[in-house]
C-alpha cells in the first residue's frame, strides 16, 4: 500500500490545519451524550494524529484509533498515550465491539486503497452496525459534489517552518476530487520538497442516507456539530443502531 499522509505531511496536517476536529469535539461529544453513550469503547476511523480521539479519552471514554498513515498514526500515539490505535484501511481491518464509530473529516471520501463503489461501502456500513451495540451509533461527515465552482483552485498556507501548497480540481461526470499537494518543510538551512496527490469519491446525502438504512441504521443528516457549521458541500450523519 502507498504510504499517506507522510511525515512532512502529516506533521504540517497537525500543526496547521486542527481547527476541523478541535471545533467538532464538543459538538460530536454532545450527540454522543444525546444518545446516551457516555462511556466504553469509541473505534474512529481516519483518526490522523488523535485530537479527536485525546478529546474522547478526556471525555471518560475507551478508543481505537485507526489510519492508513503511519506518520499520523506514530503523532495519534504521542497525543493520546492511553488510546489504542492501528495503521489499516477502513475497508478491510477488523472493527471490534464498539458503542459508536466515528470518521471525522470526510475520511470516508478518500481513496486511499482503490475506488470504493457503492457495494465496498455497503460492506463497510455493515460491518460496522454488526460491530456496534444495540443503541450504539455511528457518526460521521461527507464531502459532497460542488467543491470545487471553478475548473480548479489553488490555494497555500504557512506556518513556522513549512509551506503548503494545494490545487484542487473536481470532475462531476465521475464525482471525484483531487487535490494534488505539495509541501516545503525546514530541513537544516534548506526546505525538504514533498508531493502527494488524494483523490476523493464524493457522495449524495441521499445516496448515504439509502446505504445506511438498508444496513439497518436509523438516520438523521445535520449540518453542524454542535455550534461548529460544516464547510460548503459538507453532511454530517448520526446513524443509530436500534
Amino acid at each position: 500500500m502507498k504510504r499517506w499522509y507522510g511525515n512532512d505531511l502529516a506533521y504540517i496536517h497537525d500543526t496547521g490545519f486542527v481547527d476541523y476536529a478541535l471545533r467538532s469535539a464538543p459538538g460530536i461529544l454532545k450527540i454522543l451524550a444525546k444518545q446516551r453513550i457516555r462511556e466504553g469503547l469509541v473505534v474512529d476511523l481516519g483518526c490522523g494524529s488523535g485530537l479527536w480521539a485525546e478529546r474522547l479519552i478526556g471525555a471518560g471514554y475507551k478508543v481505537l484509533g485507526i489510519d492508513v498513515s503511519n506518520a499520523m498514526v506514530a503523532l495519534a500515539r504521542k497525543r493520546a498515550p492511553s488510546a489504542k490505535f492501528r495503521v489499516g484501511s477502513f475497508f478491510t481491518t477488523q472493527i471490534p465491539r464498539c458503542r459508536a464509530v466515528t470518521s471525522i473529516g470526510e475520511c470516508l471520501n478518500y481513496l486511499f486503497d482503490g475506488k470504493h463503489g457503492d457495494q465496498r461501502m455497503r460492506g463497510l456500513f455493515a460491518r460496522i452496525f454488526c460491530s456496534l451495540e444495540p443503541g450504539g451509533a455511528f457518526i460521521f461527515d461527507i464531502a459532497g459534489p460542488g467543491q470545487v465552482r471553478q475548473t480548479s483552485v489553488r490555494s497555500f498556507k504557512e506556518g513556522n517552518g513549512w509551506t503548503v501548497l494545494v490545487e484542487k480540481t473536481e470532475d462531476p461526470g465521475r464525482a471525484i476530487l483531487t487535490r494534488r499537494i505539495i509541501t516545503f518543510r525546514k530541513a537544516g538551512s534548506g526546505y525538504r520538497r514533498g508531493e502527494e496527490v488524494h483523490r476523493q469519491q464524493l457522495f449524495r446525502a441521499s445516496e448515504m442516507t439509502t446505504m445506511l438504512r438498508q444496513a439497518g441504521f436509523r438516520v438523521r443528516t445535520i449540518r453542524k456539530y454542535g455550534s461548529f457549521t460544516l464547510p460548503r458541500a459538507h453532511v454530517a450523519f448520526v446513524a443509530r443502531k436500534p
